[in-house]
């Protein structure tokens, strides 16, 4: 019977001693000594587990938001880019545009003043070519009235030449509409089809622009 509450006691000794430390020899200090499972790991609470998650949660939406804003600003800033390089190519063209338009007005600012003078060439271009060369000899006031018409309409032409102003007289040529205008079509011996066999009438151009056009009769085959 003894042996047996003997036992017992032992057994309970040995369950007590897991919480608390048996009092050393010759001392009168205890210590207290942790369970073995919180001294090794500390298990988060239910509550504590939900915190964190939730914290996870915050973070990543935060993550995306701020994804989602960076895409937006870059788009935005592309965009701008663009628009911005398209108002310096607008305005470049508008630039370019009003300095050609300048430009042409400079050049051809006499024009209208030019295409007047043409009437005066053509007379007299028609007088000199309606005087028969056999009256020229034959009569000496004549011939300096002529000569005198001559010297005006070169000098006439010198003037014109230096102002830009040149004669289109494209006999033989190709016909260019761009500087032709035919009259008429006709089949010309010696002529290839599509070429000026006759000039009725000269044309002008004021620099690359044609202010009138020749008059002409074009080859057929």
């Amino acid at each position: 019977m003894a042996t047996t509450m003997n036992t017992h006691v032992i057994s309970k000794c040995l369950r007590f001693s897991r919480f608390y430390r048996i009092p050393l020899s010759n001392s009168n200090t205890y210590r207290i000594q942790s369970l073995s499972s919180e001294a090794q790991e500390h298990k988060p609470s239910e509550a504590e587990q939900k915190d964190s998650t939730s914290k996870t949660q915050d973070l990543s939406e935060n993550g995306k938001k701020l994804a989602e804003e960076k895409t937006k600003l870059e788009n935005e800033l592309k965009e701008t880019s663009d628009k911005y390089r398209r108002a310096l190519a607008e305005v470049e063209n508008t630039r370019t545009r009003y300095q050609k338009q300048l430009e042409d007005s400079r050049r051809f600012a006499i024009q209208d003043f030019c295409k007047d003078l043409l009437e005066v060439a053509d007379i007299l271009s028609k007088a000199t070519e309606s005087v028969p060369e056999t009256e020229l000899n034959s009569n000496s006031h004549l011939k300096d009235l002529f000569s005198g018409v001559t010297m005006t309409e070169t000098q006439l032409q010198k003037v014109f030449t230096r102002n830009h102003l040149l004669k289109i007289d494209p006999l033989g040529e190709k016909f260019d509409p761009n500087q032709h205008e035919a009259l008429f079509e006709s089949v010309v011996e010696g002529k290839e089809p599509g070429t000026v066999a006759v000039v009725t009438k000269v044309g002008y151009r004021l620099h690359n622009r044609t202010i009138r056009p020749a008059l002409v009769g074009v080859a057929k085959a």
